[in-house]
């Protein structure tokens, strides 16, 4: 089930608000959870055994590192710079390795065989080649809810978290399905207190609806149209540099509209049942560099990336040589979260690179001593490049899709049909106004803080017209939830 569906809009959530708010405060999280695994398991009811089953290795683990204290106390062992028990080490270590297994396994296991498969061939061992009839399903959103789960256990048994005590609000906390499958990736530290008691005021109510209004908006007025022209160019057999350019551009405008605007609607359907979740983006495209880039694109990934990946790795604190070999790493490994494709691991090293590349130089850099204007048109270039990898079925595909940008590509006879269809006046006014929006609008963030009647008619006014374009499109990806 999606955000941006009939099912959704006019018989889940309603249904869902009903409930929740009909129900005792105690029951509230009890409601929550079901309502979430029933939306969780929508499309394939066998995923929900494996979320609960991460659920209760998670929630026994964290009991296991404060077992024998009082609720709402940090034992001794915990405190910062404490001994560590090795039962706490043990829990703490099954958490993480079952997590890590778990998303291995379902994500990893097709992609493991069929590179082994391409390396004996290549090297001409075909008589090595496995033989694997076992295919995997991804399960949706595994990738968000095994970290976020995760984090609690590592949160804890570093004495920044307290344990939770009732195994129904843990539950609760990691099923919670406004975020369950695409992020943000929520702390259990950010809402553990909301957990056990949060208030519902009519401002939060408010806000959450503008928040998941824009969000729609934002899904199915920008990135629906966008998603459409970059399908077009990027499964096109040939285009002219300038297309190529067009449609990168065009997906850029997809995956920031569809995840933001995924987020924007998490983030508002948390304010509505009275938590509040973190920012997931801060306008990543008006970043003056690829560091300034990460500082905003996806920022609940990268913070958890940076605590829970970098920082253990060692971060900056252990020479130049290991800081660049830590950004490098984490960057190889975030591209692999993404997908199970060597284009995703390319990708994570493209900006694994410029970040140790930026780094390197600092302000010594010429890229540094440029207009802040041309700053964002570099990074916004490079953006662009990277995320060919991202977009392209194949590497082959990506290698031949650069190659069109650059303008080494010969253009089929068959690239003026192309252009016919991509500079129509509505994919140049979708585009337009997508780059548009990108470029000078505010946040919704800072534009939901203060509402006024005038923002709230153009946020309902958009909306509605989201959900009559709604009615119209046969295409509705939402791109984040198959990782």
């Amino acid at each position: 089930m999606v955000f941006s569906s009939h099912i959704f809009l006019f018989y889940f959530l309603p249904t869902c608000l009903v409930l929740y708010f009909i129900a005792p405060r105690p029951a509230r999280n009890l409601v929550l959870t079901a309502l979430s695994y029933i939306f969780y398991g929508w499309s394939n009811p066998s995923f929900m055994g494996l979320m609960l089953l991460s659920t209760m290795i998670d929630y026994v683990c964290g009991r296991i590192l404060t077992a024998g204290t009082a609720p709402g106390n940090m034992p001794r062992s915990l405190m910062p710079g404490g001994p560590r028990k090795r039962a706490q080490k043990w829990a703490v270590g099954v958490s993480v390795v079952t997590n890590l297994a778990l998303l291995g396994f379902f994500k990893y296991f097709n992609f493991t065989i069929e590179s082994y498969n391409a390396l004996a061939a290549t090297m001409g061992y075909t008589g090595a080649q496995l033989d694997s009839v076992l295919r995997v399903t991804l399960p949706l959103g595994i990738s968000f809810y095994t970290f976020q789960s995760m984090s609690y256990t590592i949160d804890v048994y570093r004495g920044k978290a307290p344990s939770i005590r009732n195994p129904l609000d843990f539950a609760c906390y990691v099923a919670m399905f406004p975020q369950l499958v695409a992020g943000p990736i929520v702390r259990f530290a950010d809402v553990a207190d909301q957990l056990l008691s949060r208030r519902h005021t009519l401002q939060k109510f408010a806000r959450g609806i503008a928040f998941f209004c824009v969000g729609m908006a934002k899904k199915i007025l920008l990135a629906n149209p966008c998603g459409r022209i970059a399908d077009t160019v990027f499964d096109a057999g040939s285009s002219s540099a300038i297309d190529a350019w067009y449609g990168a551009a065009a997906y850029a405008s997809q995956i920031y509209f569809d995840f933001s605007g995924y987020s924007d609607m998490a983030i508002g359907l948390g304010l509505i049942f009275g938590f509040s979740f973190p920012k997931n983006f801060d306008s990543p495209y008006r970043a003056r560099s690829v560091t300034d880039f990460w500082r905003r694109w996806h920022m609940s990934l990268s913070g958890w990336f940076r605590d829970y990946l970098y920082l253990p790795l060692g971060g900056s604190r252990r020479g130049t040589t290991r800081t660049y070999i830590n950004l490098a790493l984490v960057m190889l490994l975030g591209g692999l979260w993404h997908g199970a494709s060597w284009n995703f691991v390319i990708w994570g090293g493209l900006h694994g690179g410029a970040l140790a590349w930026e780094r390197a130089r600092g302000k010594r850099s010429l890229y540094n001593q440029l207009p802040g204007p041309l700053q964002v048109l570099f990074t916004w270039s490079f953006v662009l490049i990277a995320w060919v990898f991202f977009r392209a079925e194949s590497l082959t595909a990506a290698l031949e899709y650069l190659i069109r940008m650059v303008g080494l590509g010969t253009p089929h006879n068959s690239a003026g049909l192309l252009a016919g269809s991509l500079y129509a006046p509505y994919p140049l006014f979708s585009l337009g106004l997508a780059l548009c929006v990108i470029w000078l609008a505010p946040q919704t963030w800072d534009w939901t803080r203060q509402l006024t009647w005038g923002k709230m008619f153009v946020t309902f006014g958009a909306f509605w017209m989201a959900i009559v374009a709604l009615f119209t499109q046969s295409y509705n990806p939402f791109i984040y939830f198959i990782f």
